[in-house]
């Protein structure tokens, strides 16, 4: 793992660093990662299959600006459509909540009883919970313990469109301009050489952010886009030499 945890006597927990807003955390990560990966992938499978296929740098610096723009627009539009699909969903689970607690409260709260008595807690004290809770935020309440929705930090499109576009962009720029600036005797190993390490930091930095094992995650991240510029380079060389 990658956070300390601490002892009775001196507590440290592994998740004090990340907050409440953890749906909006995971949210960022999710688009940020997969859009950082995409653009380094995508693009870098772009520029080797045009550099397979000829020696000049206009087609391939054409092909990669191009592979870029529409990737980075395409994720953005995906992850927003994606994640307003997912608060639509929300909003209406709570507005259907939010009338069924109107009009039967009672109703309602021997439901969050059995939830929490399904749990674990006694009868008695599964009961006290429900009527306390409800008296707090009945809507709070029953949202996160039926569908595991907080009302008041629900997804947000934008946050992760915008994160997606962004980590697309950073991520295709690398391998579009090590190809189009490195000679060319030297450019394809180059490019793969810099697009390994590049997604090795990636799924460190997603592995440590996520606390997972860091090791898995980079050999995902670099044996998916050593195949995709392989494949990529082989296909364009052969059409290169038949067309």
């Amino acid at each position: 793992m990658s956070a300390e945890i601490g002892t009775d006597e001196n507590p440290q927990h592994w998740h004090d660093d990340i907050g409440e807003d953890v749906g909006n955390r995971l949210n960022w990560l999710r688009a940020g990662v997969l859009g950082a990966n995409d653009g380094i992938v995508s693009v870098a499978g772009i520029v080797m299959g045009v550099a397979g296929a000829t020696s000049e740098r206009t087609p391939v610096l054409v092909a990669g600006i191009a592979g870029l723009v529409a990737g980075a627009l395409s994720m953005g539009a995906g992850e927003y459509v994606s994640v307003s699909t997912q608060k639509d969903s929300e909003q209406s689970m709570l507005a259907l909540e939010a009338e069924e607690l109107e009009k039967m409260p009672e109703t309602e709260l021997r439901e969050l009883a059995k939830i929490y008595e399904r749990k674990g807690l006694s009868r008695a004290l599964a009961k006290q919970v429900a009527q306390e809770l409800t008296a707090h935020d009945a809507l709070a309440a029953h949202a996160e313990a039926e569908f595991g929705i907080d009302k008041d930090n629900l997804t947000n499109p934008w946050h992760a469109a915008f994160a997606s576009m962004v980590a697309f962009t950073v991520g295709a720029l690398l391998p579009l301009l090590v190809i189009t600036l490195t000679p060319h005797e030297v450019r394809i190993w180059a490019t793969v050489v810099t697009v390994a390490v590049a997604l090795a930091v990636a799924g460190f930095i997603s592995a440590r952010l996520g606390y997972s094992p860091w090791q898995k995650a980079v050999l995902r991240n670099v044996s998916g886009g050593l195949i995709a510029m392989g494949v990529t380079y082989a296909v364009g060389s052969l059409v290169g030499t038949h067309v």
